[in-house]
């Protein structure tokens, strides 16, 4: 099958006419993109509804369509699910991408057309390939492997023709035979379930193919370099694959884990960020020193942006991109060949660059935590938390939460700080009760939390009183509407009351 990689690697390369072509002129791909949706979509149940066989520009879409986040699609959704027919788009739908949840529901699904997945993903993918070749003429990366980490839960069948999975799972099961030949591991092993066991069998089947390329959520490969080095006894993975030159990364922001890649890994390998979602793929870097992923406009989505200041309007507004402003924050609204309509998907957005359209992820529209992958918003750690009182016997009185990050020596965690009314003697049961709570209300925290790999039990820490409100008025933030940050997916915040917590423990008593 060697032989068949300089082939595909041509045709990588000439795709690059295309990219340029979008690239050029995006605001008119974009209508023509749009018009394409609406063509598709006009005679199912949401296309009848909404009129979409009399909707001839953008103005007309936007007024008859309103925004909805999940909970409004969920009921086209759940019948989709049943097997029913031309509901949210016209050709049958197969398969579902099961992600974290919402307000009301651990899991959510999202539908996964044969359009999206060969228009959308698969040719976003093959689009990442073709500008990473066009920065790189002399990358032989086709002539190795790919070892791809993903599929954290096997498929699941709905019914005798439904089936569902987490993303990479979904796109592994359909994925052309051709990529089969350059990828690694095995199928089985990519969809392995149990996550010690599957790290265990990456590391052993793969440490001696040719691996070019890697691509992962970083805190899953992290974990897997760890352990192929300790099998080989190598101080870094290009010691074991010399040929290895990239890695794609995507899922929770890379900053954290920059360093320790780069001194795991060793000199020579390039990293590029991409923005891959169960909605769609978004975006991706065209080059590794690029500000920004470049924006994908032409497979399969039509984009909108709407200030995060026009979130809980009735009717939001929302941008198209030449009204854009550079380094403002926009939450992204989708409507894609998946059968979603301008969906509100949670991101939030800024664009660093216009001219190409490039994009950074800044966040969530709510508070969350996702360091890990695993979507923690703060409706999740509400409830968890008032669940664990509730077990314990205690009241807790305000609380904040951010990740510690992996170390050396350390797993991930998160790291809490809680005021309750009476000080517990132990934490441990109140962080056994909340954790437990944690994966019950959230699926993909449930599966970083599998057997401690990834992510272990929450780190508590009961302050004392009046520590919140002295922060608070530290920055000038007390009373009226101010909060303490439930969740915060860096340290700022945490760092700051934990050195006022050991401020008053060093002050003199007088």
């Amino acid at each position: 099958m060697k032989l068949l990689s300089p082939a595909i690697s041509r045709l990588a390369r000439m795709r690059h006419w295309r990219i340029e072509q979008w690239i050029q002129n995006p605001i008119d791909v974009q209508r023509e993109v749009l018009q394409d949706l609406v063509t598709h979509a006009q005679y199912t149940e949401f296309g009848r509804k909404y009129g979409l066989n009399e909707i001839f520009s953008i103005r007309e879409f936007k007024d008859r369509i309103p925004i909805h986040e999940y909970d409004q699609l969920k009921p086209y959704i759940d019948r989709m699910m049943q097997g029913e027919e031309n509901i949210l788009w016209n050709t049958p739908v197969k398969w579902f991408a099961k992600s974290s949840g919402t307000t009301n529901d651990k899991s959510k699904f999202i539908p996964i057309t044969q359009e999206s997945l060969e228009n959308c993903h698969f040719q976003s993918a093959k689009d990442v390939l073709t500008m990473y070749y066009n920065n790189r003429n002399e990358s032989d990366l086709l002539t190795g492997k790919g070892l791809v980490i993903g599929g954290s839960h096997q498929i699941s069948q709905l019914n005798d023709e439904m089936q569902y999975g987490d993303l990479s799972a979904v796109l592994l099961q359909n994925t052309p035979i051709w990529a089969n030949w350059i990828r690694t591991p095995e199928l089985s092993i990519a969809l392995m379930d149990e996550w010690e066991q599957k790290i265990e069998m990456l590391a052993k089947h793969t440490i001696e193919e040719d691996v070019t390329s890697i691509s992962g959520v970083p805190t899953w490969t992290l974990i897997l370099i760890k352990r192929i080095l300790e099998i080989t006894g190598k101080n870094t993975l290009r010691e074991v694959w010399p040929n290895l030159e990239l890695y794609i990364h995507g899922g929770v922001s890379f900053t954290p884990y920059r360093e320790q890649f780069k001194k795991l890994i060793g000199l020579g390998c390039s990293y590029l960020e991409m923005y891959n979602a169960s909605e769609g793929f978004f975006a991706a870097q065209a080059h590794p020193d690029d500000d920004g992923m470049l924006l994908f406009v032409e497979n399969g989505i039509f984009y909108e942006f709407m200030p995060v200041t026009e979130y809980g309007k009735t009717n939001p507004k929302t941008m198209g991109l030449k009204d854009i402003v550079i380094g403002e924050n926009y939450a992204l609204v989708i409507s894609t060949n998946g059968g979603l309509w301008r969906y509100l998907i949670g991101d939030t957005i800024q664009f660093t660059q216009t001219n190409p359209f490039r994009i950074k992820v800044t966040g969530r529209l709510k508070q969350y935590i996702n360091a890990f992958g695993e979507e923690l918003i703060a409706d999740n750690t509400d409830k968890a938390i008032a669940i664990a009182a509730q077990k314990t016997g205690l009241q807790v009185n305000d609380y904040t939460a951010a990740p510690i990050y992996f170390g050396d020596e350390n797993t991930g965690a998160h790291e809490w700080l809680i005021e309750f009314e009476v000080k517990p003697e132990c934490t441990y049961q109140f962080a056994y009760e909340l954790d437990m709570a944690l994966k019950l209300l959230n699926s993909d925290y449930e599966a970083k939390r599998y057997k401690d790999i990834a992510l272990a039990l929450p780190v508590i820490h009961s302050i004392e009183k009046g520590i919140f409100s002295a922060w608070l008025k530290q920055k000038g933030k007390l009373g009226g509407q101010h909060k303490v940050p439930r969740l915060s997916n860096e340290r700022i915040y945490i760092e700051e009351i934990k050195f006022l917590l050991e401020k008053r423990k060093s002050a003199p008593i007088l």
